[in-house]
């Protein structure tokens, strides 16, 4: 009975998501998360979870996780100290930055300090030109002599980045060999391109630091939980989600936190591709609501978007990631009154501990979990299929605290921190599909997370979205998504020139090296050859822009007229992006990319049995957008049925989630036990 396990770390819940292929079942739990400790989660929840179903330990064959403990540690400045060894000229690169804003129209918001304080930066004579020719030797000298101060400044790890070494490492390798040899053992040394080695040098370094920080952070975590795991008695071999959407072994991870800054809400995204490519629907609006956050992506052609430049925690992350928008509105959001004596919504939350304060755990604050109880949306019994108890007094009293001193009822005050919540997932909406030129009545939206379904009727509505979809796990959708991520790794390799016929033979070059690379990683990964996956991609833009499109590039042998159709590819790229193109304008060659990836086979969904639909379970008084109460039907989700209809108003309740159909919508039950939403349309 081999267990596939995929866990994803919220800062509220952890899920679990296992997949016992000879029994042909899948196993689903769901427990609060322990946000000092986040592997006591995970090693409990595997305790439990194989407990309540009589499995051993020993059963546990593959491990996939998500985290975000990185990401946290980052916003929280839980970090390692670092020092950062640059090129003479350097030093103040990380603090100027880009002349931009956070915020255009916010004058008081700064960028947030840097990482490295001033003293814990460092020059030394290095100087290699564009062009690869040495204008100045390495100082080997004036390294050992930062040694004492490095050791004196009590540092856990130094970052080497010296400029152009994107292309030109040499220098940061031996400096990285200097420092490693004389600095003590417990002292991480790193070079910026061994961290991803792309050219633009702000990015470049800031991606370095931010990985340096969080080394000691994640080696910890990653090592207390391979440990936690041997201990419960399994072998298993833990694989961590990447930001791209991808796994890497525990080793890499520890080596390049930084890839799995997000990787939670990345797996996710893997999910609905999955259940996208089953069901037809090529366009998606992903929307998944956690405790904590509204994560937000899009999906073309079943496909999901990735950037290449991200932000974490304030900080550029130049580094391959699913296009993911984030958004401090959750199922444990805070409201609060403003100095100016408005309403607002996030986007602090009250996370797991204390909680919403009607989970009684200490928790006074009115949260959108309190709003959604007392208007009758959620149980006021229990969640968590009766594990977790729900004392609606308290959701009353804590939001009745905000009426009274809004001079509002307490009814009315709950029915607005819904409707504010809501407006800060339609702007994380709008951003991923109109500000971007595309409909979005044209795209189904996809709901998931523990508050997904619950949002997901208003905000489709007031994008003009009239398909709402909600998976069969929607509270676990990001566990489950781990399941369907392989072994991945990016390669790059940066060329900056004219796309001229002259390019072909660099680009050659350039997949030459890369698949080698490639090769070599796989290799260590113990990943056979016939599992071997290779995705090209070439970036280019038009001589004097600041930022590429990325097109494919075939895996075959360039053709003769390659480099031309590359060319044509782009006018056309950019005319779909932008609006318009320049085809008499020069088009430079930036970047060749491959992302390696191992094939992997997944499990067909399984038809529902057939059965008898489902009958309400009882009645109970909801207010959705009006707010007089009116009788909202009560099913158990898995007494549901294919091919079922169920007219709104009703409640689909289920042990990860709570589903609201609105009075005049109708929900359908797919063959797989999908539920499909569809939204009355509305009367001008």
């Amino acid at each position: 009975m081999p267990l596939k396990v995929g866990v994803d770390v919220g800062g509220t819940f952890t899920d679990f998501f296992v997949i016992d292929e000879e029994a042909g079942r899948t196993i689903r739990y769901k427990r609060p998360s322990t946000p000092a400790q986040p592997q006591e989660a995970i090693l409990n929840g595997l305790k439990e979870l194989l407990a309540l179903h009589d499995l051993p330990f020993s059963a546990v064959e593959s491990l996939f996780h998500g985290t975000t403990v990185g990401t946290n540690a980052l916003i929280q400045r839980r970090i390692g100290k670092v020092a950062l060894v640059t090129s003479e000229g350097f030093r103040d690169l990380i603090e100027i930055g880009r002349q931009t804003r956070p915020k255009v129209y916010d004058i008081h918001q700064d960028f947030p300090a840097p990482l490295v304080p001033r003293d814990c930066r460092f020059e030394v004579p290095a100087r290699v030109r564009a062009n690869g020719t040495v204008v100045t030797p390495l100082d080997e000298d004036r390294l050992l002599e930062l040694v004492p101060v490095l050791i004196d400044r009590k540092v856990d790890c130094v970052v080497v980045a010296f400029l152009h070494s994107f292309a030109y490492p040499e220098h940061e390798r031996r400096a990285v060999d200097v420092l490693r040899a004389a600095l003590p053992a417990g002292v991480h040394v790193i070079a910026s391109a061994s961290v991803y080695p792309e050219f633009r040098e702000y990015e470049r370094f800031n991606t370095a630091v931010l990985n340096g920080a969080l080394l000691t952070v994640m080696d910890r975590y990653i090592g207390e939980l391979i440990s936690g795991v041997k201990a419960l008695g399994t072998v298993a071999r833990p694989l961590i989600s990447q930001s791209s959407g991808g796994l890497m072994s525990a080793h890499m991870a520890k080596e390049l936190p930084i890839r799995a800054s997000l990787s939670g809400p990345a797996a996710g995204v893997s999910a609905v591709v999955h259940w996208a490519r089953e069901m037809g629907y090529r366009d998606v609006i992903t929307l998944d609501i956690g405790g904590t956050s509204s994560d937000v992506a899009m999906i073309r052609e079943y496909e999901a978007t990735e950037v290449s430049l991200q932000d974490v925690g304030g900080f550029p992350v130049r580094m391959p990631a699913v296009d993911v928008t984030a958004v401090g509105a959750g199922g444990g959001t805070i409201a609060w009154i403003d100095k100016d004596g408005l309403l607002k919504v996030g986007p602090h939350s009250a996370g797991a501990y204390p909680g919403p304060a009607c989970y009684d755990l200490g928790g006074v604050a009115a949260t959108t979990t309190d709003a959604n109880v007392l208007l009758g949306r959620l149980s006021n019994e229990a969640l968590l299929g009766g594990r977790m108890p729900i004392k609606p007094e308290m959701a009353r009293q804590a939001v009745a605290r905000l009426a009274q001193e809004l001079g509002l009822e307490t009814m009315d005050t709950a029915l607005g921190i819904l409707k504010l919540a809501g407006g800060t997932m339609v702007k994380a909406l709008r951003k991923v599909s109109i500000e971007r030129g595309h409909d979005p009545s044209g795209f189904a939206l996809f709901a998931f997370g523990g508050a997904g379904p619950l949002f997901a009727t208003d905000v489709a509505r007031e994008i003009g979205i009239s398909t709402v979809v909600v998976p069969l796990n929607p509270g676990l959708m990001c566990a489950e998504g781990l399941h369907y991520c392989a072994l991945t790794n990016d390669f790059v390799g940066t060329y900056l020139g004219e796309l001229a016929e002259s390019a072909g033979q660099a680009i050659a070059g350039l997949r030459d090296a890369l698949a080698t690379e490639a090769a070599a990683w796989f290799s260590s990964e113990g990943v056979p050859a016939d599992q071997w996956s290779y995705d090209w991609r070439v970036e280019l833009r038009y001589r004097g822009q600041n930022f590429e499109l990325s097109l494919p590039l075939s895996e075959d042998k360039l053709a003769s007229n390659a480099i031309n159709e590359l060319r044509q590819g782009f006018h056309v790229a950019h005319e779909r992006s932008y609006g318009f193109s320049m085809p008499g304008e020069v088009v430079e060659l930036v970047s060749v990319k491959l992302k390696a990836r191992q094939k992997i086979e997944t499990a067909r969904p399984t038809d529902l049995p057939e059965r008898q639909f489902g009958r309400p379970i009882g009645v109970r008084k909801v207010v959705f957008d009006q707010i007089e109460p009116v009788d909202a039907a009560i099913y158990e989700r898995a007494d549901l049925a294919k091919g079922q209809r169920i007219p709104g108003p009703a409640i689909i309740d289920q042990q990860d989630a709570t589903t609201l159909i609105y009075p005049g919508d109708e929900a359908f039950v797919d063959r797989w036990g999908n539920i499909i939403i569809k939204l009355r349309r509305e009367v001008a």
